[in-house]
């Protein structure tokens, strides 16, 4: 029989257990920011719509692929983030100090190319999800710009940060979805086990996407530079190591449940035509409320990444010329930062009101993106190889090979691509 001395000395334990388990739960909790934040971003209007574009036309056949990719994306964002703790600066000033005047400005020409390309496919993304509810792209998308432009240079872009992470939160859906839609365990097992890819131009072209939407540039600059904004050093970088690396995994694993979910409902149909189309994957999980949730978790998406898209061009520029950059700077006092973040917004949205195929114009741009990608990994695995640059914190010997193999394989699928693109084999 317990006494009542007793039950005063192990209520007190109890509840000190309670603490600590919460405590844990923070601390976890507490690990994730600038790794997920990009992950997040990278499942942008061109990654859903590229993603469910695979399922459509391909089935579960690229599953295999993203499982290679997803190997690829951990190794690139540890090594980002990795060289933001360390050296306390972003890829754009490592560049800089790395490489000759010539190379860092190839460097900082190709990010602008594929983030142009990037920031009209999220504006059109934007435009594409208002269009479920009725609302016309001419009114949609300049709002869309604004109201991002307004956020960000009023210095309450972290707030906004989390509504449209919550937003995001909507494509959580597809993985009910997917099982819901019941695909076949065999099935998906041997896709995404074995290899089963289609001998055709198309599917190279939407292998390339698939890279490209996956392995960001612009994730990549962001991360960097986000670390360094967090204030995460070499002490504290193993839980930074947690966040990108969960991250990263997380996010594909959100994308290859797209996949499996729009092949179980609309595969071998052939190219998305409309974001309602990709909508339909979502059917088994929410029925006939589908196209308005696909809608509130595209928009979400595309706004989060509206925003880090030109903020990574801004922070890689005026890395590399020296110039004040980051969010929580006053107008005044960041005017490179600003002001080619405004020019990004004005003819990202721009373009993207320009009458066309949204979903052809989302994808194209993830195409271009892939194309370009290898060449800027090639900076960071020079980077992260260099002990001049981290120390003993330089890639290790297995580390290197993987992440050359990585680069390497993503530069081959690239040049295949435009080679067949070129000769007209396409």
């Amino acid at each position: 029989m317990t006494t009542t001395d007793e039950a005063a000395t192990t209520a007190p334990r109890h509840r000190g257990s309670r603490r600590v388990t919460w405590a844990g739960v923070l601390a976890v909790l507490a690990i994730f920011g600038p790794g997920l934040i990009a992950a997040n971003a990278g499942n942008d209007a061109g990654g859903i719509m590229t993603y469910a574009s695979a399922g459509s036309q391909f089935g579960y056949r690229t599953l295999f692929l993203m499982v290679l990719i997803t190997v690829a994306l951990v190794v690139v964002q540890e090594m980002c983030s990795r060289l933001g703790a360390y050296t306390g600066e972003g890829l754009g000033g490592l560049i800089r100090e790395q490489f000759s005047a010539r190379s860092t400005t190839a460097a900082l020409v190709l990010l602008l190319i594929a983030n142009a390309g990037l920031t009209v496919s999220e504006f059109a993304g934007i435009g594409a999800a208002m269009e479920i509810f009725g609302v016309s792209i001419y009114a949609s998308i300049p709002f869309a710009a604004l109201l991002v432009w307004l956020l960000t240079v009023a210095g309450t872009y972290s707030k906004a940060e989390r509504v449209f992470l919550i937003l995001s939160l909507a494509f959580l859906a597809y993985p009910i979805a997917a099982i819901l839609a019941h695909p076949g365990a065999g099935q998906v097992a041997s896709n995404l086990l074995l290899p089963h890819f289609v001998r055709s131009h198309a599917f190279l072209v939407l292998a390339v996407a698939l890279v490209g939407t996956t392995i960001t540039p612009y994730m990549q600059f962001y991360l960097a530079s986000a670390v360094v904004d967090k204030g995460v050093t070499p002490s504290t970088y193993p839980k930074e190591r947690v966040d990108s690396v969960s991250g990263s995994i997380w996010g594909d694993i959100i994308s290859m449940f797209i996949i499996i979910a729009t092949a179980a409902a609309i595969g071998g149909s052939g190219p998305l035509t409309s974001a309602r189309q990709a909508a339909e994957a979502l059917v088994p999980a929410v029925g006939s409320l589908a196209p308005e949730l696909f809608a509130f978790g595209l928009l979400g998406a595309s706004l989060l990444a509206a925003s880090v898209v030109p903020l990574s061009t801004s922070y890689a520029v005026a890395d590399a010329v020296g110039a004040p950059r980051s969010v929580t700077a006053p107008l005044r006092d960041a005017p490179l930062f600003y002001g080619l973040f405004t020019l990004q917004i004005v003819i990202g949205a721009g373009i993207a009101l320009v009458p066309g195929n949204l979903v052809t114009l989302i994808i194209n741009a993830q195409v271009l993106n892939g194309l370009i990608t290898p060449m800027l990994l090639t900076y960071i695995l020079i980077l992260a190889g260099r002990r001049t640059v981290l120390g003993n914190a330089v890639n290790g010997r297995w580390f290197r090979v993987v992440a050359t193999i990585c680069v390497a394989a993503v530069a081959m699928l690239s040049f295949v691509v435009l080679l067949e693109t070129v000769l007209g084999l396409g």
